[in-house]
């Protein structure tokens, strides 16, 4: 696939995504594609050749524009709208190649997605994405509906899986009308199919796609296809989607709980007795603001855990609960969404019907699973490498990130959450799970972590939920406690009482084989994280102290800093210890270790005890690992620039092309490591303990839930290769 060149010489791949129909699910496959090319591409960029309107702004481009990988402005990624296609088509078109030249130009790689349709397909608006998408030079990546509509909802299941011979058929219709317009097919994607027969349906497609008649040399090639099964998730809407539906406000319940997806309705037009029969897991329930009763029993069921767990509540009508009920809902403290409406109960029911669900704006759920969907069933290497877009030398920090990930679900290990009750840590466990990036295990007590999930709409069924009291494993881990303390006199009593704290049972789990790591500190300081690993698991044989380093992500390279948050201020022993350790850590994260032993002195220039510590650390590595390029004592400058380098220590294999950056005590690397990342924009990952026999890795408690991920991603690859 060739493409036209940006403004720094690159040669821009693009790739055109259309349906024949509405309701494909584009949005999705959409962002599974951008995900892929943000693995391999620094720049990757959206593009809407038609938006629906400029008075309201298109949440499919506002979603994949928050992409980490996009850096674009909104309006500059628009071509023209409906109306201006019906206007005059010609005009728009030459409009729509101009807008998009000028983002192509910032871009190494641009995903298009075609327009929308209305619930019937429209083969005139295929007609005119094949033809902007050849206008564009872009090749087109069909998305095809697996499933017909019967009615104007597909909330309540109102529509029907196509077989495999139908898909074929719209395969074909669709594929006649790109060609028609010479547009280039490259590849084709069945979406919301049957999943019992995703072979048949990629068969039959496949047999459309290799009997229609190649457009030039060019069509040559084998034309991938795909199918991706259907999931109720990904066009249920979510709890805030149906309080936009009704005009509705949030009167009681946990704002978090609005992005849990609705996955029926129950209209409780009768008596309490005759509701709760009715109630349906995830279901919203309709109630008229004067039947208090039911309200308030619909609350208690959702509370008792003998009912559905509920995803929410509608009062309509527009009446005022009385003072009595409020202060009793409030008693009840229920974070179950309670919105109230004005529309009738039938008006109501209606517009929450048909309300569809709209993907990442409103459900991290909705987002993992879409692209946890698109990496199981395409082949994103596959899809990458057609497209021509090959792995640059640079590596930004998103890249970093997602080897991150395929590095630990290539080999998955298990790790330890401890803090189950904080929402972070289960949303981000959510994402761990969906994205297959470890299996975990969460400790709370499981009816209130697994119903804390529930609530927020996110999944963690695949992990194990343990309760840090379970007799059994309390007596377990007493007793190896106690036998592991001995020396300090601690008995089996005071060593029961110590386990049931949670970072002391999650530190056991690994050290006992339970688990393969542990990830911690989201609610708790790091010495409450960190010591009983101090106690149970110990260092690494040859390393004589527990250190940290950051992996710092830059614009173009990862460094490794050391150490920014453990040892206040290391000897020269220890110094050297933080040195060989964090050199290891580099390579064990595909960083090739070029370790600069930092000062405020280069080589021989400079004197004084500071200045020798780290020169007999230097001496140290060397002597410890002589296979190590290492230099000290060498200042950052002469370390990171190559021109400062051939000035201060001309000749150095170290100077002006560090990757590992040892400082000389806390105060300096805690310091370094923040400037450097609020200055330079870096992205700071870690602290990233070293040094231990089995890693334990601690949060800041401000993480947000992609530290979260990112960090068990960094444990998962650390156990790969821990010592047992």
């Amino acid at each position: 696939m060739s493409g036209a060149r940006n403004r720094l010489g690159r040669v821009t791949q693009s790739i055109y995504i259309t349906s024949a129909e509405g309701h494909s699910g584009k949005s999705s496959v959409a962002l599974g594609v951008l995900d892929a090319l943000s693995r391999v591409t620094p720049r990757a960029g959206v593009f809407r050749p038609i938006a629906r309107s400029t008075a309201e702004r298109d949440y499919v481009l506002e979603m994949l524009l928050d992409h980490d990988s996009v850096d674009l402005e909104y309006d500059d990624c628009v071509g023209v709208t409906y109306d201006d296609v019906r206007d005059d088509a010609d005009a728009a078109l030459a409009r729509i190649v101009e807008r998009y030249k000028a983002v192509e130009a910032q871009c190494d790689a641009v995903v298009i997605i075609g327009s929308d349709y209305t619930d019937v397909g429209s083969p005139a608006e295929l007609a005119y994405n094949a033809r902007i998408a050849a206008n564009l030079g872009a090749p087109v990546l069909l998305v095809l509906g697996g499933r017909a509509q019967q009615g104007h909802s597909e909330t309540l299941g109102l529509s029907v899986a196509r077989t495999p011979q139908e898909v074929g058929q719209i395969a074909s219709l669709a594929i006649s009308e790109l060609q028609h317009e010479r547009a280039a097919l490259f590849a084709v994607i069945a979406n919301r199919a049957d999943a019992d027969h995703l072979d048949e349906i990629v068969a039959s497609v496949r047999q459309v796609v290799d009997a229609a008649p190649a457009a030039g040399p060019a069509e040559s090639r084998t034309v991938p296809v795909w199918a991706l099964p259907e999931d109720r998730f990904l066009i249920a809407p979510s709890v805030r989607g149906v309080l936009r539906s009704v005009e509705g406000e949030l009167i009681k319940g946990d704002p978090a709980l609005l992005t849990r997806e609705v996955l029926g309705v129950v209209v409780a037009g009768m008596s309490m007795v005759n509701v709760l029969p009715r109630l349906k897991e995830s279901a919203v329930v309709v109630i008229p603001a004067d039947r208090t009763e039911v309200l308030l029993a619909a609350l208690l069921a959702n509370a008792s855990g003998t009912f559905p767990s509920l995803a929410g509540i509608v009062l309509n009508g527009g009446f005022e609960l009385p003072d009595s009920i409020v202060r009793l809902i409030d008693g009840l403290g229920s974070p179950l969404p309670i919105i109230a409406t004005d529309l009738g109960t039938y008006d109501t029911a209606v517009r929450i019907m048909n309300t569809r669900g709209r993907l990442a704006a409103d459900s991290q759920h909705r987002y993992d699973t879409a692209l946890a969907l698109f990496e199981r069933h395409v082949d994103t290497e596959l899809l990458t490498r057609e497209l021509g877009v090959a792995r640059p030398s640079v590596v930004t920090p998103l890249m970093f990130e997602y080897g991150l990930v395929d590095r630990a679900r290539a080999d998955k290990r298990r790790i330890v959450l401890p803090e189950g009750t904080d929402d972070r840590v289960l949303r981000a466990a959510a994402t761990v799970l969906s994205r297959g990036i470890a299996d975990l295990t969460i400790l709370g007590e499981p009816i209130e972590v697994r119903g804390r999930a529930i609530e927020l709409g996110i999944d963690i069924r695949d992990a194990e939920v343990l309760s840090p009291f379970d007799a059994v494993h309390v007596d377990k881990f007493a007793t190896e406690y106690a036998r592991l303390r001995a020396h300090k006199g601690v008995t089996y009593a005071q060593a029961a009482d110590t386990v049931t704290d949670v970072s002391y049972f999650g530190t056991l789990m690994v050290h006992l084989g339970l688990a393969d790591g542990m990830v911690s500190g989201a609610a708790h300081t790091t010495a409450h994280t960190i010591r009983p690993a101090f106690e149970i698991i110990k260092t690494a044989p040859g390393v004589s102290v527990v250190s940290s380093v950051f992996l710092m992500a830059l614009a173009d390279r990862v460094l490794v800093y050391g150490d920014c948050a453990v040892i206040p201020d290391p000897t020269s022993e220890q110094l050297a210890d933080i040195a060989v350790s964090s050199a290891a850590t580099a390579e064990q994260f595909g960083i090739a270790p070029r370790v600069a032993m930092l000062s405020y002195s280069t080589g021989e220039s400079g004197t004084g005890a500071d200045v020798e510590k780290v020169r007999a650390a230097t001496a140290l590595v060397r002597e410890r690992a002589p296979e190590l390029l290492v230099e000290g004592p060498i200042q950052y400058d002469a370390a990171a620039d190559a021109a400062v380098a051939r000035a201060k220590m001309p000749g150095s294999e170290v100077a002006g092309r560090a990757t590992v950056f040892v400082f000389p005590d806390l105060n300096t690397g805690n310091n370094t490591y923040k400037a450097v990342q609020r200055s330079a924009g870096a992205v700071a990952i870690g602290p990233v303990l070293q040094g231990l026999n089995k890693p334990i890795n601690d949060l800041s408690r401000g993480a947000l839930v992609d530290d979260i991920v990112n960090t068990i991603a960094i444990t998962a690859i650390q156990a790969q290769g821990s010592v047992e």
